[in-house]
């Protein structure tokens, strides 16, 4: 079984973190995962640089051009990822952008992907009719969980169409801005959360977008399976460089 799904029958909460690859340093790649791993993190979200990150806030924006100028790019990443799977269990999903996978070919891209051990993807530009028409078919050969993602404007057909669609989870964009530290979630957060878990949705949901810390992890959790943070974790890293990310962890729970 794919180790997303496998992760996902465990009772507990799941805490995603998300970085930037080739950040704060070319080589941090490796020590960050395993580092995230001994620490308790369920699931890791590994950005995959691009030049121009439409839907990401400063923070993200700016590991990833960083990333970028410190050489990090989609071949590199695959090679320092090669080994990954004899120190690291949990489920690793690369997030980024369509067109560097589009560049590197499609399914070689996916072929390396599992090579790697790498469970899914996050690609927050692909349409899903895309995905289905011309990728799902190289997706799943590959074994690969391909992640979509839903915001309070997504209509409640589109939400069942991507319901149907995904094998994992559904990423649960927490508002319609780009991706950030925010200072808790306000009464139309609540109302969507209430929203999507009225549903009856046949996948979990992992909430994503403005959580930082311990108050906004549970309340992103009190519906949806899990969360995701990014932003907060990067800035971390900023601050303490790959040092202390156990410190960061145990901020959360």
């Amino acid at each position: 079984m794919n180790r997303i799904k496998q992760k996902l029958q465990e009772d507990n909460k799941i805490l995603s973190i998300y970085f930037s690859a080739g950040y704060p340093n070319l080589d941090d790649t490796v020590k960050i995962i395993q580092d995230l791993e001994k620490n308790g993190v369920d699931l890791i979200e590994i950005g995959l640089p691009f030049s121009d990150p439409l839907a990401d806030g400063p923070t993200i924006q700016e590991s990833s051009t960083a990333a970028l100028k410190n050489g990090m790019n989609t071949s590199l990443l695959f090679e320092q990822l090669k080994d990954i799977r004899k120190t690291v269990s949990i489920p690793l999903i690369l997030m980024g952008y369509f067109n560097p996978v589009l560049q590197y070919g499609v399914e070689e891209f996916c072929a390396q992907c599992e090579e790697i051990g790498i469970d899914g993807l996050i690609l927050p530009d692909l349409p899903l009719d895309v995905y289905q028409e011309e990728y799902e078919d190289i997706f799943k050969k590959h074994g690969l969980i391909n992640v979509f993602l839903i915001t309070p404007q997504t209509s409640d057909e589109r939400i069942k169409a991507i319901d149907d669609a995904s094998e994992g989870f559904i990423y649960m964009v927490s508002s319609a801005s780009t991706t950030g530290t925010k200072q808790g979630f306000g009464s139309e957060q609540s109302e969507y959360f209430d929203r999507i878990a009225s549903m009856g949705l046949n996948n979990p949901q992992i909430v994503g977008f403005g959580i930082s810390n311990a108050e906004t992890f549970e309340q992103a959790t009190q519906k949806a399976k899990g969360a995701i943070i990014g932003s907060a974790f990067i800035k971390h890293l900023t601050a303490n460089g790959v040092d202390g990310i156990g410190d960061f962890v145990k901020q959360i729970r």
